[in-house]
């Protein structure tokens, strides 16, 4: 099958395409600027879109993440648009051309996918993420086939106070009473694992929240206001406090490394190494850590981050928030370990430190399930069989 490839340097894009070529299938690349980032109509973008599908005549095309623009143009010209979502959020998502019958986009969050069947959208559909174990295990092993460890705790991700805090930005804009309104959701929200009830909670502050920050859906958007101060504003406030507090206790009584795009960042007994590439660097974080944590952002409702998969299936131990898609395919304390609170948090990090054969025998059965049944090369099975 000959496949148009959108390639825009998403991560996990080497991997991907690497599968497709491994599932016997050519693929001709076209190239994705800038442009990707907008929604409504790119005259330039859907010219050089409809020119490639003329000369290559592809059998499908394929992106990871949505875009509504080749959607747009894969309608006229008659071509299957599959997609993969591995960012949250993801907005676009939310233009109407996801109705296209040209579509079939995958989501990894099955509530996600839930709330699209729920309004009668069928183009959307489930798809867990994945790892690519064949890569993975040829990286940071010694001679003998195993990774020294170099650090007890580790942290890959963002923490959401650099280029993506629009929360302080609108604070000061509010009134006392938005202001506490926010803060209590916050402090509510912060208690509660595994349902998100934000964006539900917002229709008395929301108005207030659009004069201190306007935002208007783009012509063919269907997202309410609503979603997009839950999704963009208070989630990933609520994420960065929850981050950086439960790395700081961690960090209370066990060394801590955290990699993170604000280098500058200094916490109490945290070693801040700053952010790590990802195909090379960060997988062997994972191999050489006792404990990966996993403190998903709150926007996602019950899908398995994309970093899970990178951990289990670098043979790294993973120690993760609960998301609820975990027990359709692994098995909590046999193939990973997930905490319920902060002081569960605290308690699971000593045990397994002190646990090493315990640990590792969890570390090879993630690994080992996600290889079995969980890479690159089983998804692109599964879509193409679909």
């Amino acid at each position: 099958m000959k496949i148009a490839y959108v390639e825009w340097g998403a991560f996990g894009s080497g991997d991907m395409r690497a599968a497709f070529l491994e599932e016997g299938h050519s693929l001709a690349l076209f190239l994705f600027s800038a442009a990707y980032e907008k929604r409504g109509h790119d005259v330039e973008t859907e010219g050089r879109l409809r020119a490639f599908l003329h000369i290559e005549a592809p059998d499908l095309v394929f992106s990871l993440n949505y875009f509504p623009v080749v959607s747009r143009v894969c309608q006229q010209e008659g071509v299957r648009y599959l997609s993969w979502t591995y960012d949250c959020p993801c907005y676009l998502l939310y233009s109407v051309t996801i109705k296209n019958p040209c579509n079939v986009a995958y989501v990894f969050d099955k509530e996600l996918y839930r709330e699209f069947q729920q309004a009668g959208i069928r183009t959307v559909r489930y798809l867990p993420l994945a790892a690519n174990t064949s890569r993975l295990d040829c990286l940071g092993a010694d001679a003998a086939g195993k990774s020294p460890f170099s650090y007890e705790i580790s942290f890959v991700g963002s923490l959401y106070i650099e280029k993506y805090d629009y929360f302080s930005k609108i604070e000061p804009r509010l009134s006392d009473y938005a202001k506490g309104y926010v803060e209590a959701l916050i402090g509510a929200q912060l208690k509660v694992q595994g349902y998100n009830f934000v964006q539900d909670m917002l229709k008395p502050i929301v108005e207030e929240l659009y004069q201190a920050c306007p935002v208007e859906p783009e012509p063919d958007g269907m997202e309410s206001r609503e979603y997009f101060y839950e999704q963009y504003v208070i989630n990933r406030r609520i994420t960065a406090m929850e981050r950086i507090s439960l790395l700081e206790a961690c960090a209370q009584y066990r060394p801590l490394d955290l990699f993170t795009q604000v280098k500058e960042l200094t916490m109490p007994n945290i070693q801040n190494h700053g952010e790590v590439e990802y195909y090379g660097e960060m997988p062997r974080v994972f191999k050489q850590s006792k404990v990966n944590l996993n403190i998903s952002l709150r926007g996602i409702k019950s899908g398995i981050p994309l970093r899970a998969y990178d951990i289990m299936g670098a043979g790294g131990f993973l120690l993760s928030n609960f998301q609820a898609d975990f027990l359709d395919y692994f098995i909590p304390g046999e193939d990973f370990v997930f905490y319920e609170s902060k002081e569960d948090l605290l308690q699971k990090v000593g045990y397994y430190l002190a646990h090493e054969e315990e640990r590792e025998a969890i570390a090879r059965n993630g690994h080992d399930k996600v290889a079995a049944a969980h890479t690159y090369r089983h998804r692109v099975k599964e879509m193409l069989n679909l």
